[in-house]
């Protein structure tokens, strides 16, 4: 028998038009007569086999590396009180974590306000005219920043994503010390072309980075469903939106929360700032679930 005996198909269906009924069935290829079938294909692994009851043809379907089908559902949780769905809330976001219970959430972004970055910009005007805004935002230390990140871990579900916006410091000295006691792994990043020249004592930043991290076990087949999402992604926030010193990309953050949540999901952002996360999880009929310091 040679390999072009066995159809190649595409939907379950079975490949012999004069078949009265199509049922197929699927045969792992270790088993049986499947196995002597094809143990002289060099490239068995590559295809899932299937076998018609009515007309006993094989066929088999190619296995592709991408899923359009989410295989990951998230858990019905139950909310604390204190926790309000779908709304702006004023709440420390490490106590907000905290409230939640473990594995629930599929999907955090999380968007520091690093205080080593403004270490680095600090040239003895810091706050007086440039970068202003920024200073007056509550600062958070590496230390702060790691026991976010163990929160976050905590409250994800297996194979749940923690989206962490970084600047280009961060990128270039590493975050391995903020995951220091975390097992989450880094997975993706994409870099966001801002489309407007922002602050730089130097070069002028037109760029700020995503990193995309997961939990164990990490896999994205039957997780992350949409494959044209760019590693460099250009959307310019006009004048209207510019509500927040930390404003980021809307239709960016709603198009990773289609990839890697189902509808009604809840996603969750514990350092909101001007809230884009909420207008993105709602573009994609998503739950949010945020809160900020200040707001």
């Amino acid at each position: 028998m040679e390999d072009k005996d066995y159809p190649i198909i595409t939907e379950k269906k079975c490949p012999n038009l004069n078949c009265p009924k199509s049922d197929l069935i699927s045969i792992k290829a270790e088993d049986g007569k499947i196995s002597r079938i094809t143990g002289e294909f060099k490239e068995k692994q590559k295809y899932t086999w299937f076998k018609c009851k009515t007309c006993h043809k094989f066929c088999r379907k190619k296995i592709s590396v991408f899923s359009s089908d989410r295989q990951l559902q998230s858990p019905n949780i139950k909310l604390n009180p204190k926790l309000k769905l779908n709304t702006k809330q004023k709440m420390d976001g490490l106590k907000m974590l905290k409230l939640l219970p473990d594995k629930g959430i599929p999907l955090v972004f999380f968007d520091p306000q690093y205080r080593s970055v403004m270490d680095k910009q600090n040239y003895g005007n810091e706050g007086k005219k440039r970068g202003k805004k920024r200073c007056e935002l509550p600062q958070m230390t590496n230390a702060i920043i790691r026991k976010f990140i163990l929160e976050i871990e905590r409250v994800l579900i297996p194979s749940g994503h923690l989206m962490l916006w970084v600047d280009k410091f961060i990128v270039v000295s590493g975050v391995h010390s903020m995951l220091e006691g975390s097992s989450l792994q880094l997975v993706d990043m994409i870099t966001w072309n801002k489309q407007r020249m922002g602050m730089g004592y130097r070069t002028r930043r037109y760029s700020e980075y995503l990193l995309v991290l997961q939990k164990q076990p990490v896999r994205a087949k039957g997780i992350w469903i949409i494959h044209d999402i760019p590693d460099v992604w250009d959307e310019k926030i006009e004048n209207g939106d510019k509500n927040h010193t930390h404003s980021k990309p809307v239709e960016l953050q709603a198009r990773l929360i289609k990839a890697i949540t189902n509808k009604n999901d809840i996603v969750v952002d514990p350092t909101s700032g001007g809230y884009s996360v909420m207008k993105s999880a709602y573009k994609v009929e998503r739950n949010f679930l945020g809160c900020d310091i200040l707001k």
